[in-house]
């Protein structure tokens, strides 16, 4: 039977770059991949036929010669068809189907195995929270938090062996540290299950660790929380978290802040905002007030004709950056209260201010409608 034209095949243009072979090619390969296609001759044939195309159109120099003279022009390039082209050309297309299949390409089409060493492991990470005041997000503090975690075994090391005995090779990959199993038409090599790729199993366990490498041990550590963390910022102790395996670096700690919530101000990144009351005489005539800040008090300015919900800014009284290079700013906004009871005597002035402005308080106030109606108008 003729070979079909490896651009049909990908149903691609005769001009099309790499990246459409590419992906011309990815999608072939996911859409008839055995293992969608259980059983499916059809699918396989697909598969190979496309993978034979990919080959050949992703070379420069092999595409060109079948350009110029198609199939023939192969062979007598010495080219025998899908088993024998070189699966190097695969290299830069593994992490994509490779991992979406759980396969090495390299093993896959039985060509070159990549060398594969011991197989060990960092240590774990590990997360923990630290709750704070936001004074103490704004100042900076030191915690004292406690953990638990894995260590390097004190006696073997890590090595999980009983010391003074020696590693045996495992018996299920023969000390490979792979084992290899036929799937459809390729065969596949995986990471040896029993051995975890290592190559080699514990004959003798420690004792003290039961073949774990590891021991599970209590420790208390002193946290120094920067000046200017939020809720929710990681700080990063590098070499705090758990033992990595024999030879390995251990994990990192990350401790998360969580800042209690103010009675007072609400945060806005280095921002604080909060609100004050004030009375109609200090609204109306000025007033100087106190209020409180993070790291003590500061008097603010009330100008005369202050008006309820106006706004005022205590310049570089925030919270400070990360670093301590900028520092935010207080928010403050006023509210001027109005008083709930009053004395014979305070009503007489008020009615005697009303009196001095103009202004009728028995009769009805038409104001309000008169705004409107210039405003719409």
């Amino acid at each position: 039977m003729a070979k079909r034209d490896y651009y049909e095949v990908l149903g691609l243009r005769r001009n099309a770059s790499a990246e459409e072979v590419k992906k011309a090619y990815r999608q072939m390969a996911l859409k008839h991949h055995p293992d969608r296609n259980p059983g499916d001759k059809d699918a396989e044939e697909k598969f190979k036929e496309a993978a034979e195309a990919y080959s050949i159109l992703i070379d420069t120099e092999k595409r060109s010669v079948y350009d110029r003279f198609g199939h023939d022009g192969l062979r007598g390039e010495g080219f025998q068809g899908f088993s024998g082209f070189d699966s190097s050309v695969f290299e830069d297309f593994e992490d994509i189907l490779g991992n979406f299949f759980g396969f090495s390409f390299g093993d896959f089409f039985g060509g070159r195995e990549r060398p594969r060493g011991r197989e060990r492991r960092r240590g774990r990470d590990l997360a923990l929270e630290v709750e704070i005041s936001l004074e103490e997000a704004a100042a900076g503090v030191e915690k004292e938090i406690k953990l638990n975690r894995a260590e390097l075994c004190p006696v073997c090391r890590g090595s999980k062996r009983k010391p003074g005995t020696p590693p045996a090779a495992c018996p299920s990959c023969g000390g490979q540290g792979q084992v290899r199993y036929q799937q459809g038409f390729f065969t596949v090599a995986r990471t040896c299950p029993r051995c975890q790729g290592q190559g080699e199993v514990v004959s003798q366990a420690c004792e003290t660790c039961e073949g774990r490498g590891h021991v599970k041990e209590k420790r208390t550590l002193r946290v120094r929380v920067p000046a200017g963390v939020d809720d929710g910022s990681r700080l990063r102790l590098v070499g705090e978290g758990e033992a990595g395996d024999e030879g390995m670096a251990a994990g990192d700690l990350y401790v998360v802040t969580r800042v209690r919530k103010h009675p007072f101000f609400e945060r806005a990144e280095r921002d604080l905002a909060c609100q004050i009351d004030i009375s109609f005489s200090q609204a109306a005539l000025g007033a100087r007030v106190e209020i409180p800040m993070l790291d003590g008090s500061d008097v603010l300015k009330i100008p005369a004709g202050t008006q309820s919900g106006d706004v005022f800014k205590v310049k570089g009284r925030g919270l400070p950056d990360i670093g301590g290079r900028r520092r935010g700013d207080v928010i403050v906004k006023v509210q001027v209260r109005t008083p709930a009871s009053l004395s014979k005597e305070e009503k007489a002035l008020l009615g005697k201010l009303a009196e001095l402005r103009g202004e009728d308080i028995e009769a009805v106030d038409k104001s309000v409608i008169h705004r409107i109606k210039n405003f719409t108008h």
